[in-house]
């Protein structure tokens, strides 16, 4: 792991590779957000932005941390990491990761001062705001079914502070557990640029599809039938794991896409993937469906 204190600079940076990547970046961000340096030895600009990054990591002293990656070295990391929606076509590429998983991001050099604000705006994520607690309230309220409760707490604490993330997604699923799908969309095409694509809220996105398709789902009994009938029928798979999401039977949901995807990766333009990745976004990152299904789906991948 990283280090926390206030050792030499290059405590806070590391040379990460495929086989470290789970523990030093995505395990590693559900305690610290972690800054992912994506490089190349013949790339000029990287030669430029890597020390500037180095140098804003080190100044915060572990609130932030850094990995860097030599794609050259890393190139199946690389593809498997660009196959799951990173944008690494090109390089450098920059990808904080927080909670597991990747909540801001940017390409090609860019001013020192852009550097220096991108890392202190990470090292902010680790911060509660002083609205810590309201927040645990606001979802332990939730988590006993007090949604209205719970939707007044989020919106008290979005009166103080427009922009947290947390908040705003937290609204927005407190609408999906009282059933107002309809508010919760329009909630969420209301959010701040700058949290618009943050994790809480990429997640009440992610929830809010689910919901969607919960309520067109089939019977479950008849799509359960229709798939042990024909187990090549890659429709009535999805359509059996959709129904048994809606019912709540999230890991047999997972079970049933991992499988179809096992089958065709590429039916329907991926869909199996592109719907593991929308539950694995509506779940925590530490949920064990999710950390048991990301690996099942990268075993796959790698094959």
């Amino acid at each position: 792991m990283f280090g926390t204190d206030t050792k030499p600079a290059q405590t806070f940076v590391k040379d990460v590779t495929e086989t470290t990547f789970m523990a030093e970046v995505v395990d590693a961000s559900m305690a610290v957000p972690v800054i992912v340096d994506f490089w190349a030895p013949w790339c000029g600009p990287c030669k430029t932005l890597g020390p500037q990054l180095e140098a804003a990591v080190n100044a915060l002293k572990g609130r932030v941390v850094m990995a860097k990656i030599n794609v050259d070295e890393n190139q199946r990391l690389a593809q498997v990491l660009a196959q799951q929606g990173l944008p690494l076509q090109s390089i450098p590429t920059v990808v904080a990761f927080y909670q597991g998983r990747p909540v801001d991001m940017f390409q090609g050099a860019v001013p020192a001062s852009q550097v220096k604000a991108f890392v202190e705006k990470l090292a902010g994520l680790a911060g509660d705001g002083g609205l810590g607690e309201a927040l645990a309230a606001a979802e332990e309220m939730l988590a006993e079914g007090a949604a209205v409760d719970a939707a007044e707490t989020f919106a008290a604490i979005l009166g103080e502070e427009p922009e947290n993330a947390e908040a705003y997604g937290g609204l927005v699923r407190s609408h999906l557990a009282a059933g107002n799908l309809d508010q919760a969309e329009l909630i969420l095409a209301g959010a701040p640029a700058k949290i618009a694509t943050a994790a809480p809220v990429e997640a009440a996105r992610a929830q809010l599809a689910l919901a969607k398709q919960a309520a067109k789902a089939g019977p479950l009994d008849e799509l359960k039938a229709k798939l042990a009938a024909d187990p090549n029928d890659h429709q009535a798979r999805f359509d059996h794991a959709t129904a048994l999401h809606a019912a709540g039977q999230v890991e047999e949901a997972v079970e049933e896409l991992l499988e179809l995807f096992r089958r065709d990766r590429e039916w329907n333009e991926g869909a199996a993937k592109t719907q593991l990745f929308t539950i694995f976004d509506s779940l925590k990152p530490a949920d064990p469906i999710v950390v048991k299904g990301r690996r099942r789906l990268s075993s796959m991948i790698f094959a």
